[in-house]
């Protein structure tokens, strides 16, 4: 199969810039050095593979790279750690490499996200409380739970791709240990997201039937919802309180 390599070249880019412009906190000119710099060694790493799509595998770096920075928030090492994060694994960069170019923080989370992947390579049950501690044990800096959320969520975006008995297998997983970790630390949309695209994959019929129900009713609920705040606003208002109101609906797999 042939590649158009230069579009493809201004497409990493593109994406690339697209992560730098779209982060939660303000990035100064050392955060951009470091994760430029961290950009520049995974794009060396992963320049020879692809995804079972096709596309360049760096492009996975990247959008768990912008879930990090923008859906969760955190800022320029963890940014970097995901840009980083199968370096180890996949390429003949070695932790020492890592930790002589980056220094030993960045080295030691991105190698604590080898090991999980390595263990996920396993047969571990993941309905085991045992799995569930491994993974805590094995993260011995908080953020690398956080950039493997950030990893699986962007897996289950992408699980299209996979074998049907693979994805059965990663949405199993996701919906016994990353949704409910994601809840623990307060990740609500996100363990939403996971458990709502674990539903798709395990039981691909529910799933489509209430997403089809939600649209037909699309506009008759949003509308409802807002006159239901609105209702709560006035007797708020003539209160003297000052609000905010929010409404939305219940996530597919919740229903």
């Amino acid at each position: 199969m042939s590649y158009d390599l230069e579009q493809e070249n201004k497409e990493i880019l593109a994406r690339y810039k697209d992560l730098i412009s779209n982060t939660y906190r303000t990035l100064d000119e050392e955060n951009n050095k470091l994760i430029r710099k961290a950009f520049d060694i995974a794009l060396d790493a992963h320049k020879e593979q692809r995804r079972k799509t096709g596309e360049p595998y760096i492009y996975h770096p990247i959008a768990v790279a912008k879930i990090v920075a923008k859906e969760i928030g955190l800022g320029a090492t963890s940014i970097a750690c995901a840009l980083l994060h199968d370096v180890i694994e996949d390429s003949d960069y070695t932790y020492e490499d890592l930790k002589k170019i980056f220094g030993e923080r960045i080295a030691v989370i991105v190698n604590g996200l080898t090991k999980i992947s390595i263990m996920n390579h396993q047969n571990i049950s993941v309905q085991s409380e045992n799995y569930r501690k491994l993974l805590l044990t094995l993260s011995e800096d908080f953020r690398v739970i956080l950039i493997k959320i950030a990893d699986r969520l962007h897996n289950m975006r992408t699980l299209q791709s996979m074998a049907p008995d693979k994805q059965k297998k990663i949405a199993s997983e996701t919906v016994y240990i990353y949704a409910p970790l994601a809840h623990r630390l307060g990740l609500y949309n996100i363990k939403s997201e996971l458990e709502d695209l674990s539903l798709k994959y395990n039981n691909p019929d529910v799933y489509n039937e209430i997403t089809e129900k939600l649209e037909l009713a699309k506009e008759s609920r949003e509308r409802y919802i807002e006159e239901f705040k609105n209702e709560v606003s006035d007797r708020l208002k003539d209160e003297g309180l000052k609000t905010t109101i929010k409404g939305r609906a219940k996530a597919i797999s919740s229903i």
